[in-house]
């Protein structure tokens, strides 16, 4: 409320000038009286333009009032969307510092599950490096054993021919003793035959009486010397007999031998070859245990190269993470400036035409709300005080 204190006239004056001074003493007090509410806010009046000394007066605060009007109305609607704008992007900055969370925690779990596979890939390795020192052992071993199996092959093929020359020895010794028997049964019969002759001739010197005392010495001598042949000539039969039947029993012996040596050597030949094989795989599985120890060499390596790839996007996540969370603060500051600014302009009454226009404006097609009914939810949100339109 303004109050105007008027001093009166020291002195009559005339009535036309007293006329006059009542006429803008009355133009003076309705224009205080439109304008006393302007002073708590209320943008709704509007001060009458007439021809008194308070027309000029009224023309100017109605056309300032009109801009004030703009300027309040602007104001709110940009503190509306602004404070819309900062609950968007706070909802956003929410979305985004959950997101973060749930991509840190599963970025922390394929860590973990990286760690985990490059520690089995590290166990692996060393598991196929030994595996790869056992093959090739495997292959040395083999190697080994099938030198030793073709010396051994070797030296059964030497035993072999050694038994077969030894056994033409026997046989040519056997034949030998057959021989030396029939000389003995010779030696035997012409013993037999010496013995019968020194017998005659016993009994012809006997029949010579003195005469043939000598010669029956002679054929005495003859005689016993006949039967010792003969005994030497038993005795060396039996040996004879003897030689043959060992001879015999050598020759099948070592016909055995030989079969045994035979067989012998067919099996070192098939454990040579089966040796060799072994020595074969054992290369082909040294060659593949080692292409697995590289392989894993090379998963080890990339596996870290990804570890260092995913501590790096850790780092990354926690700077999102704090500039997330800074954003989110810059939100709530814009969000408590929006509302400051808000609350600076609600104590201000704007007409209800002004706000169904603004409202009319920005409302979207197929809106059936009433522009007074709408003007009164946007506005009242905002704080503003919507009223009819001031009546003289």
């Amino acid at each position: 409320m303004v109050w105007v204190y008027l001093q009166a006239p020291p002195a009559p004056r005339a009535p036309a000038v007293d006329h006059q001074a009542d006429r803008n003493q009355q133009a003076i007090l309705r224009l205080l009286d439109e304008l006393s509410s302007l002073a708590d806010g209320d943008l709704t009046v509007q001060a009458t333009v007439t021809e008194d000394i308070t027309g000029a007066i009224a023309d100017s605060i109605n056309y300032a009032v009109e801009a004030l009007r703009e300027l309040v109305t602007t104001i709110n609607e940009s503190a509306i969307q602004l404070d819309g704008a900062a609950r968007s992007a706070e909802g956003t900055a929410v979305q985004l510092a959950q997101a973060s969370e749930a991509q840190s925690r599963q970025v922390d779990s394929a860590s973990q599950a990286i760690g985990r596979m490059v520690s089995s890939i590290e166990e692996v390795s060393g598991d196929a490096e030994r595996s790869s020192d056992v093959a090739r052992h495997s292959v040395d071993v083999a190697h080994k054993g099938g030198e030793a199996v073709r010396r051994t092959i070797e030296g059964m093929n030497a035993i072999r021919e050694t038994i077969q020359d030894t056994s033409k020895r026997i046989k040519r010794l056997g034949e030998s003793s057959q021989e030396i028997g029939n000389i003995v049964e010779l030696i035997n019969d012409i013993a037999d035959q010496t013995n019968i002759l020194a017998l005659n001739a016993s009994i012809q010197a006997s029949m010579a009486g003195e005469a043939g005392r000598g010669f029956a010495v002679v054929a005495d001598e003859v005689q016993r010397l006949a039967e010792r042949s003969t005994n030497a000539t038993k005795q060396i039969e039996v040996l004879v007999r003897t030689i043959q039947a060992d001879t015999n029993e050598a020759i099948v012996s070592m016909e055995r031998s030989t079969t045994d040596v035979v067989g012998g050597a067919l099996l070192a030949e098939n454990a040579g070859a089966a040796l060799e094989e072994i020595e074969q795989v054992s290369s082909q599985i040294a060659s593949l245990v080692q292409n697995i120890s590289n392989s894993a060499h090379e998963q080890a390596g990339s596996a870290a190269a990804v570890i260092r790839i995913v501590e790096l996007l850790q780092q990354i996540n926690s700077q999102a993470a704090v500039g997330t969370s800074t954003t989110r603060e810059s939100i709530s500051k814009l969000a408590e400036l929006a509302a400051q600014l808000r609350h600076s302009v609600a104590g201000f009454r704007l007409p209800a035409t002004v706000v169904a226009d603004h409202q009319d404006h920005r409302a979207r097609p197929g809106d059936d709300a009433a522009p007074e009914e709408a003007a009164d939810a946007h506005y009242g949100d905002a704080g503003l005080r919507v009223i009819g339109k001031r009546t003289a």
